[in-house]
């Protein structure tokens, strides 16, 4: 498409902005929720196209223009975010939620591979526990004693253990959303490996008898961490499709664009990484009951599942009434 077709194609909606931006930042009062329903459509197609600009007519006064255009939207759009909290919250309650709610098939998809990889190897370990040598990294098959689960229960360094693990799980969920990079090659074999992992120690743990006590000290932590993880697993498989089939784009324009939104959704998994080093440092080694462990996993559950129903119901708010934040 040259510059001209391009012109031509979406001059109304720059047009429409235009106004709809003059019209807003004046005065929000008269502004029904039908018309900022159409600004907020508008600026979002308005910023795509100046992407595509930015890549095929860098030196263009069309992108010069564009980008003015965008600029205004965008005041006008968050003119009331003055605040760092303002966009802090404004970045959970709408811009993080939406991204899960547009994005959720390409998480649900790196959670298949991830149970896919699970499955796998719990079952070939519960066939003969001594398949575990061979799928298990040698440091960790050697270090597993199903017999002394719990047994160093309170006696950890709970700040520092906290600390460790957060670092390594956001590692693991930074290298599955990079690996988007490889066509999401990568990020599948991250996927599959870590599934592999908590397989095999799973079906470990089941030929002892322990498979009870074994998940009282993965799931307080881990319906968390496995959230955060399959998020951003899912941005690293979203990149790769749209590397893999860039549509009518071209494949450097949707990298720059899918790669924005991926790292808006890492950015968004941190507190949850956070929270579930907090839990893994400080609960699951804890000296309590495998039943109280159980109960914080519910909890963890039911505040995930409130997340994501309230966080909805507030963005579809938004919209409906102001067409963004509050």
């Amino acid at each position: 498409m040259n510059i001209k077709q391009f012109t031509q194609q979406h001059r109304e909606d720059w047009k429409q902005l235009e106004d709809l931006s003059r019209m807003i930042g004046k005065s929000k009062r008269n502004v029904t929720a039908k018309s900022m329903k159409q600004f907020y459509r508008l600026y979002q197609k308005a910023s795509q196209n100046l992407s595509y600009s930015q890549t095929n007519f860098p030196n263009e006064k069309l992108t010069g223009y564009l980008n003015e255009l965008v600029s205004r939207a965008h005041n006008v759009l968050y003119k009331d975010q003055t605040t760092s909290m303002g966009q802090f919250r404004h970045f959970f309650t709408t811009t993080f939620i939406g991204l899960l709610l547009e994005q959720w098939k390409a998480i649900l998809v790196a959670m298949g591979l991830f149970v896919l990889g699970m499955l796998g190897s719990f079952f070939t370990v519960i066939s003969d526990p001594l398949h575990l040598y061979t799928i298990l990294p040698n440091d960790i098959a050697q270090s597993v004693d199903p017999t002394q689960l719990g047994s160093n229960d309170g006696m950890v360094d709970s700040p520092t253990m906290s600390a460790a693990i957060m670092t390594n799980n956001i590692q693991v969920a930074f290298l599955a959303f990079a690996g988007g990079i490889t066509l999401g090659i990568l990020t599948v074999y991250v996927m599959v490996y870590n599934g592999i992992i908590v397989g095999a120690l799973a079906g470990l743990f089941w030929a002892h008898g322990k498979s009870y006590d074994f998940w009282a000290y993965i799931v307080p932590h881990g319906m968390i961490e496995l959230t955060a993880i399959f998020i951003a697993g899912g941005a690293g498989l979203l990149m790769g499709f749209k590397l893999f089939v860039p549509g009518q784009f071209s494949r450097g324009f949707q990298l720059k664009k899918q790669a924005i939104r991926s790292i808006q959704l890492i950015i968004g998994t941190i507190p949850l990484f956070i929270i579930a080093g907090v839990i893994e440092g400080f609960i699951t080694p804890a000296a309590i009951s495998l039943e109280a462990k159980y109960f914080v996993a519910f909890l963890t559950i039911i505040g995930l599942i409130l997340y994501v129903v309230i966080g909805k119901q507030l963005l579809n708010r938004r919209h409906a009434i102001k067409g963004v934040d509050s």
